[in-house]
């Protein structure tokens, strides 16, 4: 459902993405880890038709997202970093006008804004407005949003970065319900991420992918059986 051949990024001389290739397929929780900077999010922009890339190219359920960007971004749901929306608004209206944006209109706009709050949990707090909740429950809309459409492709970058232990663990839930029916790729550079939710992981260093495998897989890269050791080795660089 999801194939990414050869994408590449430059800004100027600094080439901060040099050919990640991958496939993800339904069913699949992809972790696509690394450390602050590795590149992780403009693949995932790049991924989802917001930043065009240098080279290469995104094929979502079979729309190639340079060439066919509305098709393509039909079958995707996209929760960006730190979870943009319009704080002004009420949960409930926030969602409302993003599915009238995406074309529903009447009952069926209803019906969709009600699944997705459902779905994110977000019964308690649909009436208040977004600026007066806490990161949590912010990060919950935003995911609301992104599964609005249903999208079989769900992309989501560093969706815990910064919550309490709770958030996490909810967060986590909603993935997990998710994952038999999409194919979801989670950013992060969160090690927890990959036992809690990810069924395989793609390890990215200085825009070049170092690994990839499932947990166990990853795991068997060092005597010691640890992800922390394992990640260490395939991202850090040593210092002068």
């Amino acid at each position: 459902m999801l194939e990414v051949k050869n994408l590449k990024k430059r800004f100027g001389s600094f080439e901060a993405v040099k050919g990640i290739s991958f496939s993800a397929g339904k069913g699949e929780v992809l972790g696509f880890l690394g450390p602050n900077g590795a590149g992780k999010s403009t693949t995932m922009r790049m991924i989802t038709g917001f930043l065009p890339p240098t080279d290469g190219t995104a094929v979502v359920c079979g729309h190639d997202v340079a060439r066919e960007p509305v098709e393509a971004k039909k079958n995707i749901g996209y929760l960006p970093e730190s979870a943009p929306s319009y704080r002004a608004m009420t949960v409930a209206d926030y969602l409302r006008f993003v599915a009238e944006i995406r074309g529903y209109k009447g009952s069926e706009a209803g019906d969709r804004v009600a699944a997705a709050i459902e779905k994110a949990r977000l019964g308690s707090v649909a009436r208040k407005t977004i600026e007066t909740l806490s990161k949590g429950y912010r990060q919950r809309t935003c995911f609301a949003q992104a599964i609005l459409h249903d999208p079989p492709v769900l992309v989501m970058d560093e969706p815990t970065d910064g919550l309490d232990p709770n958030q996490k663990f909810t967060v986590r839930e909603m993935i997990r319900e998710m994952a038999a029916e999409k194919t979801i790729v989670v950013s992060t550079h969160i090690l927890e991420e990959v036992d809690a939710v990810c069924t395989r992981a793609i390890v990215i260093a200085d825009g070049e992918i170092r690994a990839d495998g499932t947990p166990a897989q990853l795991r068997a890269m060092d005597p010691s059986g640890r992800l922390d050791v394992v990640f260490r080795k395939l991202t850090m660089k040593e210092e002068k």
